[in-house]
């Protein structure tokens, strides 16, 4: 007699973000209509759904799940690190690390949230305990010319944060003395406690700066105090960012355009970070970033997860922050209607700018129904 599976996959629906898409400082600027966010609804013959997050637009997430459909159909929702590594090996052969590996991350974020509901436990205690209660946010922004980046960083130190990170826009693509009035003028604004991070956004299309460019810039950056360099050449220049991170008088940040712990595994045995920075909804979901944050700490390598995605994958990174000793930073996009307006209860910092990680069941999120309808496409 067959073994019976408790609470069955019955079906994974699709619903992609529209309407108020941030920009993301590419060349190829994003619009507010398009898509590159999508959730995740798992359901289950039991009456529990779960939540997910894919940074991926929703035609592709759609194609993805059909393709996955006669794999995770009938499947435990029980039990996300075995059903997301069968995904993950049954379909190596569609190619690894696209929009196939991006869906069965919202998969494996969703039945995480579910195992939580059905336990009655936070995500963060299902990953082996919570080291933590809350944590500091960064908020993330684009860069823009001195004057009008001082005063959005004033805004935000109003709303409470004490940590911020500056990216793409005009850095590296006008000159280096625009370069340092940018940071200069970031450092002046939030004084000199608070952290600042900054994003070359070396990712982008046809990045034009290599190693040279990398150092000089890191010895600018470190005369204003900088915690890190996220970025600073292109994603594939391996050997280049192990030289940088020896050289270098500031850490060096990068990954998230890995996807998968394999990819990650020959950048972090070489040494090219000091901080690693997988994205949730991308690299393989929950499962595959926690097994990345402990190859990670093996190595000597801070892990704090790369988030300019949406509420659920911030919540996410919260849990996944709450189960390690030394990820004490997530990132929180300023201004971003798909982190800020998507959830029942808005993200609320603390007197000390920290955010409280969720101690309800899974991953502690209850999306408005409203804003839901308002910012989505039709359901696939």
């Amino acid at each position: 007699m067959g073994k019976r599976v408790p609470m069955k996959i019955r079906k994974i629906r699709a619903v992609g973000l529209v309407g108020a898409t941030p920009e993301g400082g590419w060349s190829a600027e994003l619009r507010p209509e398009d898509s590159v966010h999508t959730l995740i609804f798992v359901e289950t013959d039991e009456e529990l759904t779960g939540l997910g997050s894919v940074f991926t637009n929703a035609g592709l997430v759609r194609a993805a799940l059909a393709v996955l459909e006669p794999l995770y159909r009938g499947e435990s929702a029980l039990e996300p690190e075995r059903v997301s590594e069968k995904l993950h090996q049954h379909t190596f052969w569609l190619g690894r690390g696209g929009s196939l590996t991006h869906t069965i991350s919202g998969i494996d974020i969703a039945l995480w949230d579910l195992l939580g509901q059905a336990t009655g436990q936070p995500v963060g205690r299902l990953l082996g305990g919570r080291y933590r209660e809350r944590v500091r946010p960064y908020a993330s922004i684009l860069v823009d010319q001195p004057e009008p980046l001082r005063d959005h960083l004033l805004a935000l130190r109003e709303q409470g944060f004490r940590a911020f990170k500056i990216g793409w826009g005009p850095f590296g693509r006008v000159s280096n003395r625009l370069d340092e009035a940018i940071v200069a003028a970031a450092r002046t604004a939030i004084g000199p406690d608070d952290q600042l991070m900054v994003d070359a956004g070396g990712s982008d299309a046809f990045w034009p700066h290599g190693y040279k460019w990398a150092l000089r810039t890191a010895h600018m950056l470190a005369a204003h105090d900088v915690a890190w360099f996220e970025e600073a050449l292109p994603p594939d220049s391996l050997d280049d960012y192990v030289a940088l991170r020896r050289a270098a008088p500031v850490p060096i940040a990068g990954g998230e355009v890995l996807t998968r712990r394999q990819a990650f595994q020959p950048w972090l045995a070489a040494g090219a970070f000091d901080i690693v920075q997988p994205d949730v909804t991308k690299v393989g979901g929950i499962s595959e970033e926690r097994r990345i944050g402990w190859m990670a700490q093996d190595h000597g390598i801070r892990f704090i997860p790369h988030g300019w995605n949406t509420a659920v994958g911030l919540a996410a990174d919260l849990h996944l922050a709450s189960a390690f000793a030394d990820t004490d930073l997530v990132e929180y996009i300023g201004g971003s209607a798909y982190v800020d307006d998507l959830v029942t209860e808005p993200w609320r910092l603390d007197a000390d700018g920290m955010l409280a990680i969720p101690d309800r069941p899974g991953l502690g999120l209850t999306l408005d129904p409203a804003a839901l309808a308002r910012y989505t496409l039709a359901s696939g």
